[in-house]
């Protein structure tokens, strides 16, 4: 019969069936780099998303097609003002830089509200916010990257036809300095243009985690606000309410920056009551500062309730 100790022992020397390995684990020693890098890597996949690049073949078709088929009009432009320059005694563009986005408004649309979910309700969607600031990046950093990542995709793809209509001009021998000051000024416009599409759009997109959802909202805000105001501005002129019809532009991104446009370069007008007086140009550039300070104010607020 055995004793207590070594039946004791026995047992624990059968337990101990554990190895352990050194399989080399070692603590991170290399640069951190930081939040600019983060903000910049983020920035630039945001921009991507935009237009599908690094994503399913699904995913790249809208924004392609949309890119297409807003460069379909502008070369069509550019062929007749090239080929028909002194037949039809053209020396101008056939459609003015600063009007050419109103043309094709309904593209820039469906572009902004189809990508502004993809950047915003996505991560609300499923948490991906967590991730995010697991990095050292703030919550103001994280918004003002997808704010700009929208904004310039939205630059990009205003600004390529009319760069396409610039080049156009020059190929037609237009004078080159006045096409050059021109585009200068449609670029800048394009630019505000972009801002004030993208955020107000960000903002809608923010208050759902449903894409569907946001897509429609983000279009009945941007189209129905320039039918309205179009129609407010039509109506005032008619009936001799200039004021009335100058104001109701602030209302829509699209008469708002062209209205700009018209007031700070002379630009051609797009809508049917452009700005006439310095004070009332002035509110315009007013009302532009509220949409961009505001649509940053809004996804700070809202993203400051967001759990991370």
């Amino acid at each position: 019969m055995s004793s207590p100790s070594e039946s004791t022992s026995g047992s624990t020397s059968g337990s101990r069936t554990g190895v352990i390995h050194d399989i080399g684990y070692r603590p991170y020693s290399g640069e951190r780099l930081g939040e600019g890098r983060v903000a910049w890597a983020l920035f630039v996949t945001g921009l991507r998303n935009c237009f599908g690049l690094g994503r399913s073949a699904r995913s790249k078709a809208l924004p392609m097609i949309l890119l297409g088929l807003m460069l379909l009009p502008a070369l069509i432009l550019v062929g007749v003002l090239v080929q028909a320059k002194d037949l039809l005694g053209i020396n101008d563009q056939i459609v003015a830089y600063s009007t050419y986005p109103l043309t094709v408004q309904l593209l820039i649309s469906v572009f902004v509200a189809s990508q502004a979910p993809v950047l915003v309700s996505r991560d609300l969607r499923f948490r991906s916010l967590t991730l995010y600031l697991a990095r050292p990046l703030r919550r103001t950093t994280y918004v003002l990257v997808r704010l700009a990542s929208l904004i310039v995709a939205t630059f990009i793809l205003i600004g390529a036809p009319l760069l396409l209509m610039y080049v156009g001009g020059l190929l037609a021998d237009l004078p080159v300095g006045r096409e050059s000051e021109r585009i200068v000024e449609a670029l800048v416009g394009a630019l505000l243009l972009a801002g004030c599409l993208a955020g107000p759009a960000a903002v809608v997109a923010a208050l759902t985690t449903r894409r569907g959802l946001a897509v429609a909202a983000i279009i009945v805000v941007l189209l129905v606000s320039f039918v309205v105001v179009s129609s407010i501005q039509g109506i005032g002129m008619d009936e001799g309410h200039e004021t009335v019809a100058e104001v109701a532009g602030l209302f829509s991104p699209y008469t708002l920056v062209n209205e700009v446009q018209v007031f700070l370069f002379d630009s051609p007008a797009g809508t049917q009551a452009p700005p006439t007086g310095t004070g009332i140009g002035l509110l315009h550039l007013a009302m532009v500062a509220v949409v961009l300070l505001g649509s940053v104010g809004a996804m700070l607020w809202r993203y400051r309730k967001v759990e991370a």
